[in-house]
């Protein structure tokens, strides 16, 4: 995502950094974006990780403390930035009618997210097990790219590529896993572990001691803008104050 935000020809005045400060994404905004507005979104809906405390020295980079998304009036930003959060999102279509919301006409979408190619030797040990799902389940990017339009988008473009992480043990495996957050799936198993199955899953996570384990993600990226508003004609026609404003200004 970031290697393609000088892609973008009209420079946005105002950035909002969706899903921040997990998003990570303060320096390479600010680098990018130099003269942007940068607004800090907490998303409502997505079952993200932990927010920073409030010693983090991101309270201190451009934009003070995260602003709640609901807060945010229609058009408020010319870029909007989803850096790896949509797949905490229980409504991906929806998400993105709110991201559709808050653009401005000919503002641009650009996010990312993980995609079903994702920990699949986690899920394969959980179903060598019997075991619920360790995760929700992650959306195709074609099925991605179909909400996109639906929600409003134009001229939606997805990309994927795969990366293949390795770790020294298994126990550094789920550390890692656990750090990037929780199991948001509903039918997840609603009690705590015991010691005797973490070995299990250890062992299937590692079963040659002498081989590093190792795990899939597939990243889907996605861009999109938001088009001038077309009302469908009809007997009685519902237009948006913002929208109208838009289509008045064209």
């Amino acid at each position: 995502m970031a290697e393609r935000l000088p892609l973008i020809l009209h420079k946005p005045k105002v950035v909002l950094d969706w899903g921040a400060p997990a998003s990570a994404s303060d320096d390479v905004l600010s680098a990018a974006c130099p003269q942007a507005k940068r607004l800090a979104i907490l998303a409502q809906d997505a079952e993200a990780p932990v927010a920073a405390p409030w010693w983090s020295p991101r309270r201190w980079r451009g934009g003070g403390s995260p602003l709640e998304a609901s807060s945010l009036t229609p058009a408020a930003g010319d870029l909007l930035w989803a850096n790896m959060g949509l797949h905490w999102c229980a409504d991906p279509l929806a998400e993105m009618q709110r991201w559709h919301e808050v653009l401005a006409v000919d503002g641009f979408l650009m996010f990312s997210t993980l995609g079903p190619g994702s920990l699949t030797a986690l899920r394969n040990v959980y179903a060598e097990q019997a075991w619920p799902t360790p995760h929700a389940a992650f959306v195709d990017m074609h099925d991605l790219g179909d909400m996109l339009v639906r929600a409003g988008f134009a001229e939606p473009v997805m990309d994927q590529e795969t990366l293949t992480l390795t770790w020294p043990d298994g126990g550094s495996l789920l550390a890692e896993l656990r750090a990037l957050g929780g199991n948001a799936d509903p039918a997840r198993h609603p009690g705590l572990r015991t010691p005797r199955w973490r070995d299990q899953l250890l062992r299937g996570l590692q079963p040659r001691p002498s081989e590093r384990p190792a795990l899939e993600f597939e990243i889907v990226y996605g861009h999109a803008f938001r088009p001038l508003p077309r009302p469908r004609l009809a007997a009685e026609t519902t237009v948006g104050l913002q929208d109208m404003r838009s289509i008045l200004r064209r």
